[in-house]
């Protein structure tokens, strides 16, 4: 009986041993290589890992005298508190609708302005156009924000107001004052963030596209294929995969919400509809709330529910025969 424990033991020594020297070859074969990763993990423990205690903030009654780990313990009266906020319920309500709009319009713009940028046949169009379609994403959000306000300027007296305002006015319109009116700010979110990130998006895309085999469109051009036929049988399922990443991708940020875009954007006639998450609490902490325990309550509850709803939509994904991300 102990002769078997004991040979059992030796065989997991063993099999450990002949594990940790194939752990060093590896190092010493690729040691260059681990060398070069070195600063950028160095980097990673540092400034993404190493601030990850504050998150005892959601738990405590922070004093500065104190520090964080020597405040005192309150346990989840924080959540009680937000949930019991009017202000973040309603933030929580609108970054929830605005994400589920982009997610739906922009994620399926996406792929459609991939396809259809993939289909035209003109080179020298085709750069055209993706020049055009990529020159928003390289211009930070203060620019393109006012950009955006400029041409939606409702009219003042000894002024036309922006473009659109113009052409409405021209078609026998009413003008609108765009930037003042709740009920159309999510739509100008969610446009003005389609028009921006589309670029980086069909990027992706259309390398996935650039990987599909040629050989597959040469034969189904044989058979008799057209260009239709080409996309829905050869293409689109040739880059599901990347679809996939991207989709997950989306899903994770359903409750973050892009700070720089809605504060540049927003103002207080249509904070009821455009007051978000990461400006709320930007508002209670650095704004001058100064209630940073609030404020790391509410991002951490916002980074495990994107977690969550990351993990459900990734098991989704795989089920339908599609590499997730894990």
């Amino acid at each position: 009986m102990n002769g078997g424990r004991l040979s059992v033991s030796t065989k997991h020594i063993a099999k450990e041993e002949k594990s940790g020297i194939r752990i060093i070859s590896t190092i010493k074969k690729y040691w260059f290589i681990y060398l070069l990763a070195i600063p950028g993990f160095i980097f990673l423990v540092l400034f993404s890992y190493g601030p990850m205690y504050g998150i005892v903030l959601a738990f405590k009654d922070y004093k500065m005298n104190l520090g964080v780990l020597g405040s005192p313990w309150v346990g989840l009266a924080h959540y009680r508190e937000l949930l019991s906020d009017p202000s973040f319920i309603q933030a929580f309500k609108n970054t929830i609708i605005i994400n589920i709009y982009n997610l739906i319009f922009g994620f399926s713009f996406n792929v459609f302005l991939a396809l259809m940028i993939n289909e035209v046949q003109i080179r020298r169009l085709k750069s055209i156009v993706q020049t055009c379609v990529y020159l928003p994403y390289f211009l930070s959000w203060v620019i393109f924000a006012g950009l955006v306000q400029v041409f939606l300027q409702a009219p003042v007296p000894g002024d036309t107001g922006g473009m659109v305002n113009q052409l409405i006015v021209a078609m026998g319109g009413e003008a609108v004052d765009f930037m003042k009116r709740p009920e159309l700010f999510r739509g100008i979110l969610v446009v003005t963030n389609i028009i921006k990130t589309a670029g980086y998006s069909t990027i992706i895309y259309l390398a996935a596209i650039a990987g599909v085999d040629p050989t597959l469109y040469e034969a189904a051009a044989i058979d008799g294929g057209n260009r239709k036929d080409m996309l829905f049988h050869i293409t689109i399922p040739r880059i599901l995969p990347s679809v996939a990443v991207m989709f997950l991708l989306n899903v994770s940020q359903l409750f973050l919400s892009n700070f720089d875009q809605v504060y540049n954007l927003y103002n207080n006639f249509v904070l009821s509809t455009g007051d978000v998450l990461s400006t709320y609490i930007y508002r209670i902490s650095l704004g001058g709330g100064m209630e940073f325990e609030l404020s790391t309550a509410a991002n951490l509850l916002m980074n495990v529910m994107g977690l969550i709803a990351l993990v459900f939509s990734n098991k989704f994904v795989k089920k339908l025969d599609v590499m997730g991300i894990f």
